[in-house]
């Protein structure tokens, strides 16, 4: 039997017309520019419509069990109208409503909807009970015009580096928004609302692949673990915060902030040996004091390089690295929600949980975002301060300096 969370009848989005005289708020500035174009009328905003959903794509409904186990290319769910119509229907992804326990949302292009296209169907019905609804005839000619609009302006990672933010719909309540503010740097890398609890991401079949792919996630179980070890911030090396924390305990220890690299590395090697000696062989243990004294030169290395970027002040450098773990606890809950492994009520606690883990451990945003930094480098950079390093150097200066982004908009404390 399903929790109590999970058992809703949102299955399709629903949202109230405004009224009279009145303008609609929509939950995000693209269905804001969507229901602009549906007031103008016209060619010209049919046009300007597409080239929107064009651009951004769409997400289509589908049973939970025909999604399940597919790779996103579930036939085309068909809506029969009381006078006889067909139509399939689609949404833009800020109307979608909450994950609903029998249903799923699918992303799909325009040159995907026409590979899926039934033949005995002649209408597509984009938001469909909004104020941004519109309809399209589903013609040859009118496939024509949505292929080239596709082959133009669709671009796989088109909507990445943005600030995404939700105007309607989203949580009020503060320890979940600071939660949701932890995963900001993958939301902007993404080009995700980070402000949503109704996380649908890349769609159903994305959001399992992504699991799986990149965390070996493929039921509950296994995102419950991860997610349990990414909140512990205990999924990193634990060589990173024993390095980081021996300088801390000697900036203590000397009553100066300022360690020498000589004495920092000597402590590393020497704690290390005295620990381990009777555990571990000379040679391991040789080989570990090596890696943990060449660790701390490329931490230095890397905050030098933070200090040049302003990403640390002139003499700051990284207490600890769990925010490389916490902050991806936060997508991991989200991620889990959009395959379903998660229900409604583990994915609050988990993104609640987060936000007080990280509000007890970094004193700022700028703080938490360079032990991110730290860590994301750590993992995946090598030193070659490539791809790793500058796209989410540039999230981190985007989302200190936008007016809507969640570190401008959200306490830490």
């Amino acid at each position: 039997m399903l929790p109590e969370d999970e058992t809703h009848d949102e299955a399709l989005p629903y949202l109230e017309e405004p009224p009279e005289g009145g303008r609609w708020l929509a939950p995000a500035l693209r269905e804001q520019r969507l229901y602009e174009l549906c007031r103008d009328g016209g060619d010209e905003a049919h046009l300007a419509y597409l080239r929107i959903i064009a651009a951004e794509g769409l997400y289509r409904p589908v049973a939970l069990d025909e999604a399940r186990g597919g790779d996103g290319s579930a036939p085309l769910h068909v809506t029969t109208l009381p006078d006889g119509r067909r139509l399939v229907q689609a949404y833009t992804a800020g109307v979608l409503p909450r994950p609903h326990p029998d249903v799923v949302y699918e992303f799909v292009t325009l040159r995907g909807l026409v590979a899926l296209w039934p033949d005995d169907v002649h209408v597509l019905l984009v938001n469909g009970a909004t104020p941004c609804a519109r309809a399209f005839l589903a013609t040859e000619d009118e496939w024509d015009t949505w292929l080239a609009l596709h082959d133009e302006l669709f671009e796989p990672d088109g909507t990445c580096d943005r600030i995404e933010t939700r105007r309607t719909g989203t949580p009020e309540d503060e320890g979940l928004l600071r939660g949701l503010a932890c995963g900001a740097h993958l939301c902007y890398g993404n080009g995700d609302a980070w402000n949503t609890l109704d996380w649908h991401g890349a769609g159903y079949s994305g959001e399992v692949g992504r699991l799986a792919g990149s965390w070996g996630i493929q039921d509950h179980d296994g995102w419950l673990e991860t997610t349990e070890r990414l909140l512990a911030a205990e999924l990193s090396p634990w060589v990173w915060e024993y390095v980081l924390g021996a300088r801390l305990w000697l900036a203590r220890q000397l009553g100066d902030r300022r360690v020498d690299p000589v004495v920092w590395r000597d402590c590393v090697e020497q704690s290390i040996r005295e620990q381990l000696k009777d555990e571990v062989s000379g040679e391991e243990l040789e080989d570990l004091g090596v890696g943990l004294r060449g660790l701390v030169g490329k931490i230095m290395r890397y905050e030098s390089r933070f200090r040049a970027d302003g990403l640390l002040p002139p003499d700051g450098y990284v207490r600890t690295v769990a925010a490389w773990d916490l902050g991806r606890a936060t997508m991991v809950a989200r991620w889990g929600r959009g395959a379903r492994y998660a229900t409604e009520q583990e994915l609050h606690a988990a993104v609640e949980r987060a936000g007080k883990a990280v509000q007890a451990v970094y004193g700022s945003w700028p703080e938490f975002s360079a032990g991110y930094v730290l860590g994301r480098c750590l993992h995946f950079d090598q030193e070659t301060f490539g791809d790793w390093y500058t796209t989410v150097l540039d999230a981190h200066r985007a989302l200190l300096t936008a007016p809507d982004s969640p570190w401008n908009t959200v306490p830490l404390h």
